[in-house]
């Protein structure tokens, strides 16, 4: 696999053809678990019933004003960066239930939307309380 960059993606997409699969939003609360083995099942699962994860959905809270919490939320969130990629998902949707310092969390989800980009995943924020 090549570490660099297609210069031409566009031949790649023109051959593409639409397939007869429903994409699905996935709420990650859903979920049981995150492991690669239940996410194997989950995958197959879905696929078996024609779906193919279109969107992984995870609410974050950022209510605690504190370094070590806001450590511990953006791991959890990348875990859930991991998981969409896993799933095949193109975009993870976060959605800020609660955020009590937007200065402190703004370059925490700059750092996460650059991961998911590595990941192939694209981060959509859904909050009122961080611009996009």
């Amino acid at each position: 696999m090549s570490t660099t960059e297609p210069s031409e993606i566009g031949p790649a997409i023109d051959g593409c053809r639409p397939a007869e699969i429903d994409p699905v939003v996935v709420d990650a609360a859903d979920l049981e678990s995150t492991a690669p083995g239940y996410l194997r099942e989950f995958r197959a699962g879905l696929s078996a019933r024609g779906y193919q994860p279109a969107v992984l959905a995870v609410d974050a809270c950022f209510a605690d004003d504190c370094p070590l919490a806001t450590g511990e939320e953006a791991d959890r969130l990348r875990g859930f960066v991991r998981t969409a990629a896993f799933l095949g998902a193109g975009r993870i949707e976060v959605r800020l239930e609660e955020v009590a310092d937007a200065d402190t969390v703004e370059p925490t989800l700059a750092a996460l939307a650059e991961r998911a980009r590595r990941e192939g995943v694209e981060l959509v924020r859904v909050d009122d309380h961080v611009p996009a």
